[in-house]
């Protein structure tokens, strides 16, 4: 078994950090099996390091290793990318191909950014866990591969299952064995040496001397929280390493280069901290609000159909005050409820005054026929007031439908089409 150190100088990892090392230990452990491994650790500190030291460490080494990048491929294709399509399966599958699955058979594929797979591929992944068995797209035949799956992420899996974005079973398949990567930020003493070595590369690169650092621009360096981790401080390498001209670089030029702490890049609100309501959107917000006032509609109308019969029952009154508060307001005048605000109940109901006065039996034997009873007197009231309201517009406006239908709020083909509707 190879130690640590001589891993490290056989795959150009550079760094001496304990939390570095015991990630380095523990791949070299799991190399030899078959058990699946899970890299985790934010984007830009290198896991896709880790995966190579497995493959070549293994009794597969000799086989293939394919990496695969499941956050770059498109949700329609990542199915015949992974697994392959028979000719037909879909528009443009002129011939049969097999995916990556079957072309590294007997090897190792390393998924990076598996948190970013479709629910759908997830359980195609599942079964290739559990059972070895893959089908192609289009296909009914069931195929065979013996592979190895190491697999890396950025994301916080335990949200992502609490969010229904990615499967219970499939995360416990995949992290049999967890190996996770620590940030820059908590790798503080290494930080000047991978500098160092991308400072040196990049010299040879462009053919120019190697640029150093002063001691307050190495402790400016080392104190910098580096939010892009290692692929940040190698672009900063790049860019000092091209653009100055000196090749000692104080703190004062080097501040120039180092990100600001207020980063630019989008935040991750976790969902403890975040406002959760009961709705998700706008339109569910807007289901709720007019549920409401659905409900308070069919409320007033009971009401007032109960205050028809009730005319006269104080008791009644006083126990349904609130409500009526609640529909009219409770002004400054204190408007007790009587005779006129009873009239505005049948007008806002548009009720016929006719139907105040008639006589509603006690028992209803079925009130939704009573219920369709006084729909369709609605609406024909409604119609009435209408026909009413465009014959006085009409004639204030000496027939001229223009200037009537901009008095009605409605537009003049509006008021042309109702004109030939009602025979007016």
């Amino acid at each position: 078994m190879e130690s640590p150190q001589a891993v490290k100088q056989r795959f150009e990892i550079i760094g001496n950090d304990p939390n570095l090392n015991r990630a380095i230990e523990k791949s070299i452990r799991v190399a030899p099996t078959d058990i699946s491994v899970l890299v985790t650790g934010e984007s830009g500190v290198g896991k896709e390091s880790l995966p190579k030291i497995i493959h070549s460490l293994s009794h597969r080494k000799h086989a293939k290793y394919i990496a695969v990048n499941c956050g770059a491929i498109p949700e329609g294709t990542i199915d015949s990318e992974l697994f392959g399509h028979e000719k037909g399966a879909f528009t443009g599958a002129t011939q049969s191909r097999d995916g990556y699955f079957k072309e590294a058979d007997g090897g190792t594929i390393f998924l990076d950014e598996v948190g970013e797979l479709p629910l759908t591929t997830q359980v195609r992944l599942l079964r290739v866990l559990e059972t070895g068995e893959f089908i192609k797209v289009g296909s009914s035949k069931v195929q065979k591969s013996d592979i190895r799956i190491v697999a890396a992420t950025n994301v916080n899996m335990i949200e992502a299952i609490k969010e229904n974005k990615f499967r219970e079973d499939l995360y416990y398949r995949l992290n049999t064995v967890e190996i996770q990567l620590s940030p820059l930020r908590e790798r503080r003493s290494d930080i000047h040496l991978l500098f160092r070595k991308f400072a040196s590369d990049f010299a040879i690169k462009y053919k120019m001397p190697t640029i150093r650092l002063t001691d307050q621009a190495i402790k400016a360096l080392e104190n910098c929280s580096w939010p892009g981790n290692i692929r940040q401080l190698k672009n900063v390498a790049e860019q000092i390493s091209v653009l100055e001209t000196s090749r000692e670089v104080d703190e004062a030029i080097l501040t120039h280069y180092l990100p600001s702490n207020s980063s630019n890049l989008p935040s991750v609100i976790s969902e403890s901290k975040s406002n959760k309501s009961d709705f998700s959107n706008e339109r569910e917000i807007l289901y709720k609000v007019l549920f409401d006032m659905k409900n308070d509609l069919h409320d007033l109308k009971k009401l007032t159909l109960e205050l028809m019969e009730k005319e006269n029952d104080e008791t009644f009154k006083e126990e349904n005050r609130s409500l009526i508060r609640k529909v009219y307001g409770d002004s400054d005048t204190k408007k007790e409820f009587s005779e006129e605000s009873h009239q505005e109940q049948l007008e806002i109901l548009q009720i016929p005054e006719k139907k105040k006065t008639k006589p509603i039996e006690q028992h209803i034997e079925d009130p939704y026929d009573y219920a369709e009873d006084i729909e369709e007197e609605e609406t024909l009231s409604l119609q009435d007031k209408e026909v009413e309201l465009i014959k006085k517009s009409l004639n204030r406006h000496q027939g001229k439908r223009k200037p009537a239908a901009d008095e009605l709020g409605i537009s003049e083909r509006t008021l042309y089409r109702k004109i030939k509707q009602y025979d007016l």
